[in-house]
């Protein structure tokens, strides 16, 4: 398992992911973060990791520049822009083309918080390149006016005890016209930090990366 750090240039601006690709990976997951977090997010990590285990390749990136995402926490700037945040995943996403590792690995996106609003965004707009994309506690209620152009298969899961965010995933799921669930882990709040939460959100995302990503690009 290979890991390194890389550079996506936009503009000016330079974004920065860690990429760890397993031997013979079986997809590239790129992870977009939500409000006020960052690549360093202990939860993605966690996620991340265990994906690796399952043979997937996965990308954390940061799609705010260092000066941004202070910019950011001064006053919460760029976190709720979730049409400059998909363009930024865009911007990721063609640049990875010249990865040699990854090139040719097909695509998933796993978003969290309002990185999952902007992981549909893209995908709404990229249908022949992201094959999956998974909500871990997503506000896909941000991306409403182009959820009915996602054509890629979509996993909403969503804590238990995460009342507010379980409302919203229900009517974000009903405006997805492709293969789409929800699901919800019981006894989870909203950051899954309860014993086992994490555990179960990468096993379930494990499963429909494996389904969509990994067996239909072996169909293909």
């Amino acid at each position: 398992m290979t890991t390194r750090e890389i550079t996506i240039r936009d503009g000016e601006e330079a974004l920065l992911g860690d990429l760890v690709v397993p031997e013979k990976a079986k997809g590239l997951l790129v992870f977009v973060h939500g409000s006020g977090s960052s690549r360093q997010s202990p939860r993605n990590r966690h996620v991340a990791e265990r994906l690796q285990e399952a043979g997937f390749a996965t990308l954390l990136m940061d799609l705010l520049s260092a000066r941004e995402e202070a910019a950011d926490v001064r006053g919460a700037t760029h976190r709720f822009d979730v049409a400059r945040l998909a363009r930024r995943l865009d911007v990721v996403v063609q640049q990875l083309d010249d990865v040699a590792e990854v090139a040719d690995l097909p695509l998933g996106l796993f978003g969290a918080s309002t990185g999952a609003a902007a992981a549909l965004a893209f995908a709404a707009r990229a249908s022949r390149r992201v094959r999956a994309c998974v909500s871990r506690g997503g506000r896909p209620d941000l991306a409403q006016d182009v959820l009915s152009d996602v054509r890629c298969p979509t996993l909403l899961i969503v804590g238990g005890n995460d009342h507010v965010v379980i409302e919203l995933n229900e009517g974000a799921l009903a405006h997805l016209r492709c293969e789409a669930e929800m699901s919800i882990i019981p006894d989870a709040g909203h950051l899954f930090e309860e014993p086992g939460a994490l555990d179960a959100v990468a096993e379930q995302a494990n499963a429909w990366f494996d389904r969509h990503v990994h067996r239909n690009a072996l169909d293909a």
